[in-house]
């Protein structure tokens, strides 16, 4: 497996374009992506019970388990507008799909950005001529530009794999930088591929590495109202189809998880306000959702992220907020190391504190917690907490 240049236009038939339609105040805030054939497709949506309208089509339009197209918009999340938000995405995808000159139900939709505002649905449908006009093969740029709201820098992926002999290619782009949280995060996500897969593939294919990836990402703890991972297969490569239970399939899932733990890692590193990028292990659990809770309970402690921010050793807080995850934990079996410095085994032991404050000036910072339970593990990756995530959500609206 090879990275390639080209992100989510780097597989065979794939064009995308991105424009500015007035949505934000500057930037562009239009996207799309567009397959030369129609494409078996798969999507994973977030988990909150209040869902944006274009979640809640587009998971309609996936009944059939085909798409051609993706409509973003950035700068309105078309969430808690009722059936007038509903009614305004399907407006979209009518024409967008009047433009490209295939079926409505073929272009699936996602939205982000500011929650409770109409969308401006006059403006982007005014601007679907030009949107489709610009498609192009070397698009992946000004797409990924156009998805973004508080994120900082473009996330984009592309790798080629071979199999059978046959070269085939995974694509992606995302953005997300707060409210992000496992189940989903404040997060858009699209990827494309070449491969020819049935759709029982694609989709647990698609399952598998979410929970590996963006199922293991925390910035804030907050779920949002418009998570959306959707990828389009068009099956240009001309491989033999791809099923379940095949060495093409593992080789498959292998790509398709390294695109999203890119995207994953990247949102992570790009986190409101976040100066370091932290990844906690859990080990020795009884089993991997055990370590997976308390992962997430040390990730999500704003005690553990501040004294993170601050570069302080304070590890009680991380055994702490180990213990509040709701997981039975012997406490004479449990050790935590930051860094390469063991900081407790069973209790607190003498360590070289300058040794660790070192690891916690790093921009990147490793928490290892041993539960001495079983054999299991769990990898969760988060941000530290600073002044500028404040900042930057009071000023957010």
């Amino acid at each position: 497996m090879k990275e390639i240049p080209g992100g989510i236009t780097a597989p065979a038939g794939f064009k995308t374009s991105g424009i500015r339609c007035g949505i934000k105040k500057k930037g562009k805030d239009l996207a799309l992506i567009y397959s030369e054939k129609e494409a078996v497709a798969a999507g994973v949506f977030t988990v909150n019970s209040v869902q944006a309208a274009p979640v809640r089509l587009s998971r309609w339009y996936l009944r059939s388990g085909r798409a051609r197209a993706v409509v973003i918009n950035s700068g309105n999340a078309n969430a808690c507008t009722g059936t007038r938000g509903y009614k305004d995405a399907k407006t979209v995808t009518r024409s967008v799909a009047g433009e490209l000159g295939i079926e409505q139900e073929n272009v699936l939709i996602a939205s982000t950005g500011i929650i409770g505002k109409p969308l401006p649905v006059e403006m982007i449908s005014s601007a679907a001529g030009r949107l489709v006009k610009g498609l192009d093969y070397g698009g992946n740029t000004a797409a990924a530009w156009a998805i973004m709201t508080t994120d900082s820098f473009l996330k984009e992926q592309a790798v080629r794999f071979r199999v059978a002999g046959i070269d085939l290619t995974v694509g992606a782009m995302a953005k997300g930088s707060g409210m992000i949280c496992p189940d989903m995060a404040t997060m858009l996500c699209f990827v494309t591929t070449d491969a020819r897969i049935d759709n029982q593939a694609l989709e647990k294919a698609l399952g598998n590495s979410v929970e590996k990836t963006f199922h293991r990402i925390t910035v804030d703890g907050d779920r949002s109202t418009n998570d959306t991972v959707i990828v389009l297969a068009n099956g240009l490569a001309g491989n033999r189809k791809i099923g379940t239970g095949s060495r093409a399939f593992r080789d498959f899932q292998k790509a398709l998880t390294h695109v999203m733990s890119s995207m994953a890692r990247m949102i992570v590193k790009d986190g409101e306000g976040a100066a370091k990028f932290i990844e906690i292990e859990v080990e020795g659990a009884r089993s991997e959702e055990d370590a997976k809770k308390i992962a997430l309970s040390i990730a999500n402690s704003n005690l553990v992220k501040t004294a993170l921010a601050g570069g302080s050793p304070n590890w009680g807080r991380i055994a702490s907020a180990a213990g509040n995850a709701g997981v039975e934990i012997i406490e004479g079996n449990l050790s935590i190391s930051i860094g390469e410095e063991q900081v407790m085994k069973g209790a607190a032991v003498n360590y070289d504190v300058e040794k660790v404050r070192k690891s916690l000036s790093a921009d990147e910072v490793r928490v290892v917690v041993a539960l001495g339970a079983g054999k299991k593990s769990c990898t969760v990756w988060t941000t530290d907490l600073t002044e500028d995530y404040v900042r930057i959500n009071k000023e957010y609206s």
